[in-house]
């Protein structure tokens, strides 16, 4: 039931002394300052682009901000951990600077950003390949000890859509963060937030067979992420572009969280913001 997803009991994560409540879903919002996002690729690369996208994301109700420079739109190649820098670290001394009270995640696969990033005053490590991509990434975020959110992915951006395949993809993705939440326990990390990956390395069907069994991964006790946002699995079915992807967003973000997802990461965060709030009245009222 609703009741029992919306609300738990493991309810927060310790950012660097910054302790988030997780009783209640909240948005994270996304700044791409590189220059290939899906959506928004080169929209934020001055210094007033980029803190008038931080400001309104958490004037709509972001509590995170994640900053991000390394695309990962299918068939894209791995971005090197300088290309990368040169983009990232600039914008995070602006949103440092700026908004010193943000919560800040930093999306990166190389450990030698996420250890820069949080040595300047991040917060949060998000990792789409969960230390796939850079084997020194658990030992880092280990040491560092910060929350590490690890994401499922077949394959890397360049061969993930080609032809994925799963034998039962909830038990194989079951599995995979089996294997990487015992790993990083046994390093002495426990804030970990895991991330199903929609759309990375999964057909359409596979998008909405996970969708629909997303309350599976409460069986880790651990906040569960989810990325939708303007994403092919809704154009394709409706016919749109990402532009127009905002409704469809919605909707299948009411579904998550019906289904116990902790952490909506978004492009347009009043609309996550007020799909969270509607869903906690309806929750009150049963």
């Amino acid at each position: 039931m609703l009741q029992d997803t919306f609300f738990d009991t493991k309810s927060t994560i310790n950012c660097r002394g910054k302790i988030i409540n997780l009783s209640a879903p909240l948005v994270m919002g996304v700044i791409n300052v590189g220059p290939n996002s899906f959506y928004d690729g080169g929209k934020y690369r001055t210094r007033w682009e980029i803190i008038k996208r931080s400001d309104n994301l958490l004037n709509e109700g972001a509590s995170i901000l994640d900053i991000g420079a390394a695309t990962t739109r299918p068939g894209s190649l791995l971005t090197t951990a300088s290309n990368e820098r040169n983009y990232l670290m600039p914008a995070l001394d602006i949103v440092l600077k700026e908004f010193p009270d943000a919560i800040i995640s930093i999306d990166t696969y190389h450990s030698s950003i996420a250890e820069e990033a949080i040595e300047k005053g991040a917060h949060i490590i998000n990792d789409i390949s969960a230390g796939a991509f850079d084997p020194d990434m658990f030992a880092t975020v280990a040491r560092l000890q910060v929350p590490y959110i690890i994401m499922h992915i077949q394959g890397t951006p360049e061969n993930m859509q080609v032809n994925p395949h799963y034998d039962d993809i909830i038990m194989d993705i079951t599995r995979y963060f089996a294997e990487k939440v015992y790993h990083l326990q046994q390093l002495g990390l426990h804030d970990i937030i895991i991330d199903p990956g929609f759309g990375f390395g999964k057909s359409l069907q596979d998008n909405y067979e996970l969708l629909s069994k997303l309350d599976y991964l409460k069986i880790f006790e651990l906040p569960v992420l989810v990325g939708l946002s303007r994403k092919s699995m809704i154009n394709k079915v409706l016919g749109t572009t990402p532009d127009q992807a905002l409704n469809g967003t919605t909707a299948l973000n009411t579904v998550a969280l019906e289904k116990g997802a902790k952490i909506l990461r978004v492009h347009d965060a009043r609309e996550a913001a007020q799909t969270i709030q509607l869903i906690k009245m309806l929750n009150q009222k049963n």
